[in-house]
């Protein structure tokens, strides 16, 4: 067995682990901090909406010796706005410019091809208007509204109403994260970008799901027992999926983080960037809500019901009686597991 996998199982054996619950404050913290800076990035530098949701204009170019920068270079001063110049395949340039109109556009496309030295019936052009991608966001937003309503009706069916809270709670913090990260690099929103962030709700939902799955196993008849407290099967609960989580994580960012720093980076492919970074920061975000935010949540609501309060008591003073009579706490629970022999009068058997 590879040390991962043993290390996997003896997490899920609960022979190793770390505290993830019991430092549920400090990830609280450091999760409060990020989404303040994600706001504050918001409010202060927006979001670099896409020509999709401003309208404008495109125009391709047939192959040309143009350069990006010198296209750029034109493209603004034809225009009087910010130009996205992509070089393509086929060898050709792809101008993008938002706030173009109609009556602009015939203007700007001469000037190109003066200034570029392209044959006019070359460049191809496309005019966005701005209603377009105002329509994808209402849809989008109403597909995010109903999603998130059936995660939670369905959460709450499936586990409990505490689950439903929790991974709601996680879901708009990993949303709010990666939209933050938009606004602080200033990568282009586009429907890519709308994609992007409506897929990794999936996936961070999934890690959620796992983790809550083991930990309603692991508490079931927990009032019954002394030996753990809610908050202690939660965290074994983490523990014993926390490999298959860093697994499952590694292999989707793997690809993902090859669109955005190898196809977006070093390759110029700009257009990948529009969902490969949302995908980036959501999975990531994703798999640390799972494990130090959605169940730790669980946790602080679950324990404010009276039974698991009595039990928290019960477990710490049977602990506590232990350590005065100088007993190990297994050796007392190795006690309390032990069969119980029962007498039948004067036959002598037991059961």
């Amino acid at each position: 067995m590879s040390k991962l996998g043993d290390l996997g199982a003896k997490l899920y054996r609960g022979e190793v682990g770390y505290d993830f619950v019991g430092k549920r404050f400090l990830w609280y913290g450091v999760s409060i901090l990020i989404t303040i800076t994600a706001i504050v990035a918001l409010a202060v530098q927006g979001l670099n909406m896409g020509i999709e949701f401003k309208g404008g204009a495109v125009f391709t170019t047939a192959k040309t010796t143009v350069s990006v920068a010198k296209a750029t270079e034109v493209a603004e001063k034809a225009s009087g706005h910010d130009a996205i110049v992509q070089e393509l395949g086929t060898g050709g340039l792809r101008i993008q410019i938002s706030g173009v109109d109609t009556d602009a556009a015939t203007d700007v496309k001469k000037q190109l091809a003066t200034d570029l030295k392209i044959d006019q019936a070359s460049i191809n052009a496309d005019l966005v208007g701005p209603s377009w991608g105002e329509q994808i966001a209402n849809k989008a937003w109403t597909g995010l509204g109903v999603f998130m309503v059936l995660v939670v009706i369905y959460l709450a069916i499936a586990f409990e109403w505490r689950m439903a809270v929790a991974a709601l709670i996680a879901l708009i913090h990993d949303l709010t994260i990666t939209v933050g990260v938009y606004a602080l690099v200033g990568f282009e929103v586009t429907p890519g970008t709308v994609i992007g962030l409506l897929t990794i709700l999936g996936y961070s939902l999934y890690d959620t799901v796992v983790v809550f799955d083991g930990l309603k196993e692991g508490s079931k008849d927990i009032t019954k027992q002394t030996r753990w407290t809610y908050s202690e099967v939660a965290n074994r609960s983490i523990n014993g999926t926390l490999v298959r989580s860093i697994n499952t994580t590694v292999v989707a960012l793997l690809p993902v983080a090859a669109l955005l720093f190898i196809g977006g980076g070093f390759l110029g492919a700009g257009m990948l960037n529009d969902i490969s970074l949302s995908l980036f920061v959501g999975l990531a975000a994703g798999a640390y809500s799972s494990i130090f935010i959605a169940t730790p949540l669980v946790v602080d609501l679950k324990e404010r019901e009276p039974a698991m309060k009595a039990l928290k008591k019960r477990v710490l003073a049977k602990r506590a009686a232990a350590a005065a009579k100088g007993e190990s706490p297994d050796e007392a629970y190795a006690a309390e597991d032990e069969p119980q022999v029962v007498s039948q009068g004067r036959s002598g058997r037991r059961r």
